[in-house]
């Protein structure tokens, strides 16, 4: 009688309940609680919070586990999911980027106590609002995979064939391009034109695991996510990139439910501004992206240079003396959208622009020292330099993911386009003084024109089976074809400012390369601790040239001519073998083993003597090969706790045929004069070794350091004994970066580098077939070659940030790059007839002020209609920068 009378009153309730609920439904519960790391103790931010009721399949009478409903934890940890059927049986998970998931069943009425007699029903109502308390998460240290650093996003993570550092809350590159980013990177360096080198050598550059025809300096700082140095990168990836490898850059794209985004804008001390900002919405099968930033930049840089020419028995000495002003603008804007067909089939479609307008004006001094005949003992020219550089760039992605029922079986095809176009105008005016304090003896002025175009195309596939729980089989196919025109019509400026061609001196060049490549890997674990992966990669590579130009003919007449060139390659292959043993503690050891190529740059090809500047004439070589590197590389990886890590590597290159800088003597076809020319060769062959360690430590609560240190050395063999080669040296790179968090929420950043004198890198600042590196219109830079140095240099860059509002959605930053004025390029070169001493400053102790606000909403409804694991799976592969 009482259980029945218990069992009653149970449904009185249930049924006046019901009947003061709009459209009499069932009594709904909502649970509640906070997501802390178990080790730590800290709030855990945005963790997947998703409720499941086990039901009957009515086809299969089977029961399955459903998603009914589900939110995000907010940045406290804090969440509550509301709406939850009172009368059921459910179980909740909870989960995040990097931690075990969390399970557990829960209820809001037992039934079993009602029938055993429960009589409070007010104790019963009250559990429709469940308190779950601090739910703890622990370290999913095999997702991780070397994740060793707190965070929401941690900054340093190791892969077994990369290093991945986050770099979304880097302060000093506050409003500044890819360039400023890469200042703070470990392992890369970045010179005061914006070169940027890995272990002394040009890296590849490639944009969310593609390569890219972008040069860094039109990328945004704050479009950027994570940057991955791949130093050694498997046969997945293509071969090129030589001795320096791969340098990724991945660019941000949220998939969250709902709506988020941010602003931003900023000034220098030089009145240049810019402004951007980034939006993203997921709503329904649709995730819409888009980002666009607008900067302007003003650019001083001064220099000297001194150099020795020794021709025939003559010595001319001469000093320079220049200082140039850039003026620049650029706009990036990138948008695209994810179309979800279903929970398995993803369609991809995004689009890239950028446009840009460069002046560049120089003043330079020249004092000339010559007993040679026909000249007066001391004279001097005065030039200036007005030049202007305009581009447009267009590209496209589309890209296909397909997941199989099998959770990382999956298969992806891309495509990219990408196409820029470039005008160029350079007037240079020479005032020639006989003699120093004399007056103008003669004026000539000169201009050159040039116009050109650069088209990309890039069609892959990826397939990746996990066949077991230990083993893993990935392969694929490629296709790139690059396609670069270039003119360059150089003409003397006569009376009432015409321009007269100089047809000997003017060129016009077409060069097209493909590559194509098919890959395999096979990668499994030997016992509980020992993995390794083995991989080849096919590449048949070849590339075709036109030149067509003018030469002197007999009697003296111009003759037009055309000249073609190809060089193919039908296969080359690209064995690779990594090697993981985990040790222990925290330790793990890992060998790792590639071939890779480098092929000649198009300006490394171009044959087309540039004679604006008698200082630096240049041309390119057609006959250059391309150079093959063997990489071997061993690192050991500690982690102390989830705040401190060392890794420390030992590295050896070798590579044939070699791509390397040299000047040479040549002819003017104009004046007849001797001159030097810079150009490429194929050298015999060079070698790279060292050893390089990186370090992230927690010192206090409030400090956090990361510090990197590189000592290497490297030697080109040639064969020819009128070419000399730098001396083999010994040199290091040391850079650190402290972020202390103050009171008041201001966040203090102090970054400081030094690099030791160094043997110039080998191909110079556009040795990569990749490009990339320079800041394009912004200035000149100082090409290396075999046969000289650079002098040590350092510098301290700082920041300072205030964060506001809600959440801390809005942030002020003050930044100052080289507060010391210590970043000089000091360069000395040298042959059997020159020697030359150049030193560059630029934009030293240069300031400028940020400000950002950040903005999202969530829609937990939207939930139900997503799958969740596989989102949560894709979040880990981007957090990790594993390409598609």
């Amino acid at each position: 009688m009482r259980i029945f009378l218990s069992l009653a009153l149970a449904l009185l309730v249930s049924f006046g309940t019901i009947a003061q609920t709009p459209g009499g439904q069932m009594p709904t519960g909502s649970i509640y609680g906070k997501v802390i790391d178990s080790a730590t103790g800290k709030p855990i931010d945005a963790a997947t919070i998703q409720v499941f009721q086990t039901r009957r399949d009515t086809a299969t009478q089977t029961p399955q586990d459903v998603l009914i409903t589900g939110g995000l934890a907010d940045s406290k940890g804090d969440f509550r999911v509301e709406g939850i059927p009172a009368m059921g049986q459910y179980k909740l998970v909870i989960s995040g980027i990097g931690y075990k998931a969390y399970s557990k069943p829960f209820f809001f009425i037992d039934r079993k106590a009602m029938a055993n007699g429960a009589r409070d029903m007010s104790a019963l109502l009250n559990n429709l609002d469940k308190d779950l308390g601090n739910i703890k998460l622990s370290i999913d240290a095999e997702v991780l995979q070397g994740v060793v650093v707190t965070g929401s996003k941690p900054s340093v993570q190791l892969g077994i064939d990369r290093k991945i550092y986050n770099v979304e809350n880097n302060l000093t590159s506050a409003g500044g391009n890819a360039t400023d980013v890469l200042k703070n990177v470990p392992s890369v360096n970045v010179d005061i034109d914006g070169n940027v080198t890995i272990r002394n050598a040009s890296p590849q550059i490639f944009i969310d695991g593609r390569p890219t025809t972008l040069t860094l300096d039109l990328i945004p700082a704050d479009q950027i996510a994570s940057v991955e140095v791949i130093t050694n990168p498997s046969a997945k990836y293509d071969a090129s990139g030589g001795t320096a490898g791969i340098l990724n850059i991945v660019l941000k794209k949220s998939k969250t439910v709902g709506y988020n985004g941010s602003v931003r804008a900023g000034i220098d001390e030089r009145g240049k501004y810019n402004l951007g900002g980034n939006v993203n919405v997921r709503q329904g099968k649709f995730n819409v992206f888009a980002n666009v930033g607008y900067n302007q930049r003003k650019s001083i840089s001064d220099g000297n240079t001194d150099r020795s020419t020794f021709l025939n028995d003559t010595t001319i000495n001469l000093y320079q003396t220049d200082r140039s002003v850039g003026n620049g603008r650029f706009i990036f804007g990138r948008a695209g959208f994810d179309y979800f067909l279903d929970n398995r089939n993803t369609l991809t479609v995004a689009g890239m622009a950028a446009n840009g307008k460069f002046n560049n004006g120089t003043n330079s001094n020249i004092l000339i020292d010559t007993l040679a005949a026909g000249n007066t003992l001391q004279s001097k020219i005065a030039r200036t330099s007005d030049g202007n550089f305009r581009f447009n760039m267009r590209g496209a992605t589309v890209g296909f993911l397909h997941n199989f029922p099998q959770n990382g079986h999956q298969l992806t095809i891309d495509g990219q386009y990408n196409k820029s176009n470039n005008e160029s105008r350079n007037r240079i005016t020479n005032n020639n003084y006989a003699s120093l304090s004399g007056p103008v003896t003669s004026t000539s002025v000169q201009q050159q024109n040039g116009k050109g175009n650069n088209e990309r195309i890039n069609i892959q596939s990826d397939y990746t089976n996990p066949i077991s729980d230990i083993s893993k089989i990935e392969a694929g196919v490629r296709f790139n074809q690059t396609r670069t025109f270039s003119e360059n019509i150089y003409n003397l400026v006569g009376p009432g400012d015409v321009l007269i061609p100089q047809p000997l001196l003017s060129s016009k060049f077409d060069y097209r390369d493909r590559i194509y490549a098919a890959y395999g890997t096979f990668s499994s674990k030997i016992g509980e601790r020992f993995g390794y992966q083995i991989g080849l990669r096919i590449e048949s590579s070849d590339y075709k040239g036109t030149v067509y130009n003018s030469v002197r003919g007999s009697g003296g007449s111009i003759v037009d001519t055309v000249s073609h060139f190809s060089i193919s390659y039908p296969i080359s292959l690209f064995p690779s073998i990594f090697l993981s043993q985990e040790l222990g503690n925290g330790q793990q050891l890992q060998l790792n083993y590639s071939r890779r190529i480098n092929r000649p740059g198009f300006f490394q090809l171009f044959p087309f003597v540039d004679y604006s500047d008698s200082l630096n004439l240049s041309k390119g070589n057609p006959n250059l090969k391309p150079e093959f590197t063997n990489s071997l590389e061993l690192s050991y990886a500690k982690t102390f706790d989830r705040a401190n890590n060392l890794i420390l590597s030992v590295y050896y290159k070798t590579t044939n045929d070699l791509i390397t800088r040299y000047q040479a003597r040549e002819i003017n076809p104009v004046t007849d004069q001797m001159v030097l020319v810079n150009t490429y060769i194929n050298a015999n062959s060079s070698f790279v070794g060292g050893f390089e360690a990186v370090a992230k430590n927690a010192i206090t609560k409030w400090w956090d350091l990361t510090t990197n240190l590189n000592i290497y050395t490297s030697k080109i063999k040639i064969d020819d004994p009128s070419i000399p080669t730098a001396d083999q040296i010994y040199s290091w790179f040391g850079k650190i970066n402290n972020t202390i968090k103050l009171p008041a929420n201001f966040t203090l950043q102090v970054s400081a580098d030094y690099n030791s004198k160094t043997v110039l890198a080998p191909g110079g600042s556009g040795a990569s077939s990749g490009g990339g590196g320079g800041r394009g219109g912004f200035g000149g830079n100082v090409s290396g070659n075999a046969q000289g140095y650079s002098m040590p240099t350092y510098g301290v860059d700082i920041a300072l940030k205030y964060e506001f509002l809600k959440n801390k959605a809005a942030s002020i930053t003050l930044s100052g790059n080289d507060i010391f004025k210590t970043r000089v390029n000091d360069v000395y070169t040298s042959a059997s007839f020159f020697n030359q001493h150049q030193v560059r400053r630029r934009d030293q102790q240069f300031f400028s002020i940020n400000f950002a606000y950040r903005f999202g909403k969530f829609d937990a409804s939207l939930l139900k209609r997503k799958n969740l694991k596989a989102e949560q799976e894709s979040m880990q592969g981007g957090m990790q920068g594993m390409p598609n």
